[in-house]
């Protein structure tokens, strides 16, 4: 299918689209950006302004002022309301596969969001964060640069990450602090109840990763552990 596009809405040089993208009333896109295919973009989303630097460059993408280091968007994202996604720096500003941005939420320049990430309303991330596939960070979080959120996290509405989050962890707080597993992410990603009890002292970090998990949970968590420089 083609794209739907408001008319409302503008779409800069640089910008190239996949098919089958809805692009809603007064959205700006900029480039350098590409962005998939199957992607829902709401009314007043901004993709590809520039880096909040207060001392950077601040091209008029719309005028066909093409500047940084780009936006990446995949495949059947969900981009609500007023959603920010600022353009890299030195590196691509990266959005996965089947993510669901709600409204107001904030990426950062050069944040990468890996496949199956849930921002909730009004979540911040500083630039060059990290948050890994799975992950569910709750609604009003704020997330310090340079962080990295493991996979399948679970972070409580309202916390302040000041530090990386270990993989299917509950994470709670200002500042933010671990207190449990997050057994219904590991269910789902098809554990069973003997796995998931497996994989408790690892998540803890007493332990090696176990073997014999599903296959594209045991491939996401030893990328996971080669990224933080730990054992797998």
């Amino acid at each position: 299918m083609s794209n739907r596009i408001h008319p409302t809405a503008i779409v800069g040089a640089g910008v190239i689209l996949g098919r089958d993208n809805t692009i809603g009333p007064f959205t700006v896109i900029v480039g350098p950006c590409e962005i998939g295919d199957g992607n829902w973009l709401g009314p007043f989303a901004s993709i590809g302004t520039p880096a909040e630097y207060r001392g950077g460059a601040h091209p008029v993408g719309w005028e066909g002022e093409v500047e940084g280091a780009g936006v990446l968007i995949g495949d059947g994202n969900t981009i609500r309301d007023f959603v920010t996604i600022n353009q890299g720096t030195e590196e691509t500003t990266t959005i996965g596969d089947d993510c669901y941005l709600l409204a107001r939420s904030h990426v950062g320049h050069d944040c990468v969001l890996h496949d199956g990430v849930t921002l909730a309303d009004g979540v911040q991330l500083g630039g060059h964060t990290q948050v890994w596939a799975w992950t569910n960070i709750g609604m009003g979080t704020v997330v310090h640069e340079r962080t990295n959120v493991g996979p399948g996290a679970m972070i409580v509405m309202g916390s302040a990450l000041r530090r990386d989050v270990r993989p299917f962890t509950i994470t709670v707080g200002n500042p933010a602090r671990a207190i449990g597993v997050n057994h219904v992410g590991l269910s789902r990603r098809g554990c069973t109840e003997d796995e998931v009890a497996a994989l408790e002292t690892y998540l803890k970090g007493k332990a090696e990763l176990p073997a014999n998990l599903p296959s594209g949970l045991a491939d996401t968590l030893a990328a996971w552990a080669k990224a933080a420089g730990e054992q797998g």
